[in-house]
């Protein structure tokens, strides 16, 4: 019983880390969608939405990060990314009346920057054996193209890009809820590190 316990116990950042993915990855896709549907009303509400689901998903992944899923794939990367998409959600809140070109430009750089980890990290998934790694590249690439639009786009404040924007954002949500669900590996008899060092 106490064996079960310490086992459930040293998944839990695990989880708590692929859940957070995924249902803050739901919520970039949605965010996305509403934009490119309604992008001059969204407009107004987006710097409170975003800075916030960018602190959320910043905090999973720091905890993503720290966490030793089976693979070890997913978030090797994620304490660097972590702490600069809080940074952003916190400038965002802080400065919500900020020049939609520099949010959306700095936005760009990240998607872009995590893309290209992500693209990274598929190569290494292939060698693993992940049958599934094309997928995660395929959109990988795709998020890569629109932080790169996004970064370029001459247009402010203007529905062209806030259109931009969203499908942006939605391509970004896809991409990490991409990387979760197929890249990170819990099994229920796992332990961390310091754990197995003692056995």
């Amino acid at each position: 019983m106490m064996k079960n316990k310490d086992n459930l116990c040293s998944t839990v950042p695990m989880r708590t880390a692929k859940i957070g993915y995924i249902v803050l990855s739901a919520v970039l896709c949605v965010l996305g969608v509403i934009i490119i549907a309604f992008p001059i009303d969204a407009a107004e509400a987006f710097s409170m939405w975003c800075g916030i689901t960018f602190i959320a998903f910043g905090c999973i992944k720091v905890i993503g990060f720290f966490s030793k899923d089976l693979y070890r794939l997913a978030f090797q990367f994620d304490l660097e990314f972590g702490i600069l998409m809080v940074i952003l959600g916190i400038f965002i809140l802080l400065h919500p009346d900020r020049s939609a070109r520099f949010i959306c430009t700095a936005l760009g750089v990240l998607v872009l920057t995590d893309s290209l980890f992500k693209i990274r990290i598929t190569l290494e998934a292939k060698r693993f054996g992940i049958g599934t790694w094309w997928a995660t590249l395929l959109i990988a690439a795709v998020s890569g193209v629109f932080g790169v639009i996004l970064l370029f786009s001459p247009t402010e404040g203007t529905r062209i890009l806030m259109i931009f924007l969203g499908v942006t954002l939605a391509a970004e949500g896809a991409l990490n809820m991409s990387t979760a669900l197929t890249m990170v590996k819990i099994i229920h008899h796992q332990l961390q590190d310091d754990e197995q060092g003692k056995r």
